[in-house]
């Protein structure tokens, strides 16, 4: 048999490496596993006549079919749950399940959702194209650290505020707390993206986020050979006001509704008993196993990478070829202060750079990288990067990108745990392929998308270029000819 281990609370009051190896276990009395063990079953052995419909109803934990629920699962959902500082966790099958778990939870037809306009291109998708469809309406805020602009966004029908601790790629750090603030006077839970931070770096539910959601493919899992997500919740949100009559209003065969038979975790609960199951995206168990076992390193994973990530962008920010580099973790950054008052422990190792010579130059660097691998992906161990403009932005039109800044010098950039001497080493053997092309453009110059780099920011090329640049006839040649 299995049985819980006792330490998986948060309020645990051990430290955050102790908690990533310790919180949630299961003690195997059977065979003294140490490891959790993997729970490969489709359904679970019902004890007598009497013991399916007690489990169904919920009279009785346990477990009946792993669409519902799986040991192993369950295992390293209280390890995140603790990890973030939540009441409960659902592990899904993948980030995008876990932004769409949260978000159908929450909201019907006819219903408003506000979100930050600098999200991941997926959930940005997934709003605009499939929620918009369902009857949902969406509005974005162009400032996501601006209380203001989020107040001014509200409608009596707004039902979520969702926005990412660190946004990919731009690195526009939401101020949580504020944003919190302003959702909870209206009566409106804010949903936050931790991927990119990680409960290691920031923990929403800290600062006053009533619904966390991850990637777990990306720095939980941390090597790039697995999918998932998680929901975490935190407690203290009313949700009985009858701004969700799912919750509220809709009676169980017992005739109560979610609210008087959960109080405060009626939303998870309603998710883990109606949502998560129906709409089947449910991970398997060998997922939830290498998921833990990831989780495990994070602190060091993250720690070093968050290291290199500054290290990085501190070389790339001095170069003429670069006109910026949007990293929170730079002085130079917009959005340093916002970071500063959240982040202490590093600023995250995903951001994007700018250059100075548009899609040629973007082009020349990205096929002479050896080190660095060339994917959609992020948070692996493995330095990535990407060019997001013919990639994860392909589909959206050269306004859409505009807006979005995803211009055609944009690089996005993980990075990983090799050594920071030998990741500079590659990026200057593809800063000097932009040189042997003559690709830099003058710093007042387009990045090739009509996107000027700012002139303020210490970062970019404007502040370092006196003179035109003699090689931009070279360019336009090369222009043409791509």
């Amino acid at each position: 048999m299995t049985t819980d281990r006792p330490l998986h609370a948060a309020g645990s009051g051990l430290g955050f490496s102790t908690r990533q190896l310790h919180a949630g276990d299961h003690s195997d009395a059977q065979h003294g596993s140490r490891t959790t063990p993997i729970f490969l079953t489709a359904g679970f052995e019902l004890d007598d006549f009497d013991a399916g419909g007690a489990l169904f109803s919920g009279e009785r934990d346990g477990y009946v079919y792993s669409r519902h629920g799986n040991p192993t699962a369950a295992a390293v959902e209280r390890r995140i749950a603790a990890l973030e500082g939540g009441d409960d966790a659902i592990l899904v099958a993948s980030g995008q399940g876990a932004v769409a778990g949260a978000l159908l939870g929450l909201l019907n037809a006819g219903d408003h959702l506000v979100a930050s306009a600098s999200i991941y291109e997926g959930t940005r998708g997934l709003l605009g194209e499939h929620l918009e469809r369902f009857g949902v309406t969406i509005s974005y805020v162009t400032a996501p650290h601006d209380p203001a602009a989020w107040e001014a966004a509200i409608t009596p029908h707004t039902r979520v505020l969702f926005g990412e601790s660190i946004p990919n790629p731009k690195n526009d750090v939401l101020d949580i707390a504020a944003i919190a603030e302003v959702g909870h006077r209206h009566g409106v839970p804010l949903v936050v993206d931790n991927t990119l931070a990680t409960p290691y770096l920031v923990r929403p539910l800290e600062h006053g986020a009533d619904v966390v959601v991850h990637s777990a493919s990306k720095f939980l899992a941390g090597h790039g050979s697995v999918l998932g997500g998680f929901i975490v919740t935190g407690h203290g949100f009313d949700w009985g006001t009858g701004s969700y009559p799912q919750l509220s209003e809709q009676r169980g065969p017992d005739g109560r509704t979610a609210v008087e038979r959960h109080g405060d975790q009626a939303y998870v609960r309603y998710l883990r008993e109606l949502v998560v199951p129906r709409f089947g995206a449910v991970p398997s168990p060998l997922h939830a196993f290498l998921i833990q076992q990831g989780i495990e390193t994070l602190s060091l994973r993250v720690q070093r990478q968050s290291a290199s990530a500054l290290a990085v962008a501190r070389f790339l920010a001095a170069q003429p070829e670069v006109a910026s580099v949007d990293y929170a973790g730079l002085d130079s950054s917009p959005h340093h202060a916002v970071a500063e008052r959240y982040f202490s422990a590093g600023y995250g190792s995903v951001f994007a750079i700018t250059l100075a010579g548009g899609r040629p130059a973007a082009r020349a660097l990205y096929d002479a990288l050896e080190i660095f691998t060339r994917m959609t992906h992020l948070g692996d161990v493995r330095s990535l990067i990407l060019h997001p403009s013919t990639t994860t932005h392909v589909l959206r039109t050269d306004a859409e990108k505009r807006q979005a800044g995803i211009g055609e010098g944009l690089l996005r950039l993980s990075i990983g745990l090799e050594d920071v001497d030998d990741l500079v080493a590659d990026l200057e053997r593809g800063l000097a392929a932009i040189r042997a092309l003559g690709a830099i453009l003058p710093a007042d110059d387009a990045d090739g998308a009509g996107f000027p780099p700012d002139a303020a920011d210490p970062t970019s090329s404007a502040r370092r270029a006196a003179e035109p640049d003699p090689r931009i006839a070279a360019l336009d040649r090369i222009a043409e000819a791509v």
